[in-house]
């Protein structure tokens, strides 16, 4: 991946972020984590890896914050200065859950 992309991953990253925690009013959206962005080379698809507090409700925000996806577009393009802002997908993030389950193991064989 080159610097660019990265640069612009993080860029949004940081301001969906700041999107979700302050200007969207969806309840549903409120207590949500961005982990990370994998945008495409030519800019057109951003995948936003998101991890939520209520684990029941996962489904529920994620349907939320897609169908939010256009407002948010239209944010961030108010915010970022590039000539095309992609098109955004959430995605629920397992790597932290996965990670969660592994300390589990750890520590239960540390007991034993």
């Amino acid at each position: 991946m080159n610097i660019k992309i990265e640069r612009i991953n993080h860029m949004i990253m940081e301001e969906v972020s700041k999107i979700l925690m302050l200007e969207v009013k969806d309840e549903d959206i409120k207590f949500v984590t961005v982990t990370d962005c994998d945008t495409s080379n030519d800019l057109s698809y951003c995948k936003v890896y998101v991890t939520v507090l209520e684990q029941e409700k996962k489904e529920e925000t994620l349907k939320a914050l897609n169908n939010a996806s256009g407002f948010i577009r239209g944010e961030l393009a108010k915010r970022i200065e590039i000539r095309h802002i992609p098109e955004l997908k959430f995605i629920y993030d397992e790597s932290v859950s996965y990670g969660e389950k592994i300390d589990k193991i750890i520590d239960e064989i540390n007991e034993e």
